[in-house]
């Protein structure tokens, strides 16, 4: 449970008052799921005497916190800490460690939900046109407007409940990708002829291109069961993120669909070929293995 008092003696962690930013937002939902009771204090000022057991973040200039002069210290790739970062980095593999693969879970969260709000609040990360409706600029709409009453103690609590269902999120997603890394292993391994087939779906282009296995770099299309029925074939992207491809299909291929797909191929259930050729799908396996033979060949 998640509360807010205005009795400095009921506070089990301490944070600035006024208004509040993504970085302590996300660091109190961290907490929460360390602690059983989860009572912030907001202040201006940290008091001099405190407890063992509170814990002060973003504010004091301490452990938790990244305002002090040279701040506190900073990511190997360079992105500094702000208060959710360092709250991740020293509780969240408490947090984690009952997941199927720890250090990957914690290395995706950080990755991808906590470095980007630790940069937006310590004004590194770039600005983008048009502005992306970051998690960041989200927390911080829910700061009370200069025309409100409302209680700012009150809006930081609604600030995050929804940090908290991003966090969830988030962690669901990190531990679902980090399940995904034995199945595209081995499928890595067993891959032939430039094509990988996965049994069943999981997430795949990161693992292609970390993979330390020699036979990665090779892979060219990859064939897995598609969730609207049939089986896709898919291209490897040059680079990751990327609807460039290692391997084109055949230009004639882009763009058709059903009878007109499969009269130019041959393949009698090849379903589409999507306009920019990244993605098809047939109806059988083997024939979205074909259609992906057909591709590596052309």
């Amino acid at each position: 449970m998640i509360k807010t008092t205005k009795a400095l003696e009921q506070a089990t962690v301490i944070t600035h008052g006024g208004t509040f930013h993504a970085d302590e937002v996300l660091a109190t939902v961290m907490l929460s799921k360390i602690m059983d009771d989860v009572v912030v204090f907001r202040t201006f000022q940290v008091p001099e005497e405190l407890n063992d057991h509170v814990i002060v973040y973003d504010i004091g200039g301490g452990e938790f916190d990244h305002h002090q002069k040279g701040g506190n210290g900073s990511r190997e790739n360079g992105v500094p800490y702000a208060a959710a970062g360092l709250i991740w980095r020293a509780f969240g593999p408490q947090i984690v460690s009952a997941t199927c693969n720890p250090q990957l879970v914690w290395d995706l969260i950080d990755r991808d939900l906590v470095q980007g709000v630790d940069a937006i609040d310590n004004g590194v990360a770039p600005k983008t046109e048009p502005t992306q409706m970051t998690l960041s600029i989200i927390v911080s709409q829910f700061n009370p407007n200069w025309d409100s009453d409302e209680d700012v103690d009150e809006a930081f609590l609604k600030a995050v409940a929804l940090a908290e269902i991003v966090f969830d999120n988030a962690l669901a997603s990190a531990v679902s990708k980090a399940k995904a890394k034995n199945i595209v292993e081995e499928a890595i391994d067993k891959s032939e002829g430039h094509i990988m087939v996965l049994d069943q779906y999981a997430p795949w282009q990161e693992y292609i291109f970390a993979s330390t296995n020699s036979k990665a770099d090779a892979i060219q299309f990859v064939v897995f069961p598609s969730n609207r029925g049939g089986f896709n074939w898919q291209c490897v992207p040059d680079c990751l993120g990327s609807f460039g491809q290692r391997k084109s299909v055949p230009a004639e291929w882009k763009g058709l669909r059903g009878a007109e797909l499969q009269e130019v191929t041959g393949v009698k259930t090849a379903i589409f070929c999507h306009p920019a050729g990244f993605i098809g799908s047939a109806e059988t396996l083997e024939d979205a293995l074909a259609l992906a033979k057909m591709a590596v060949e052309a």
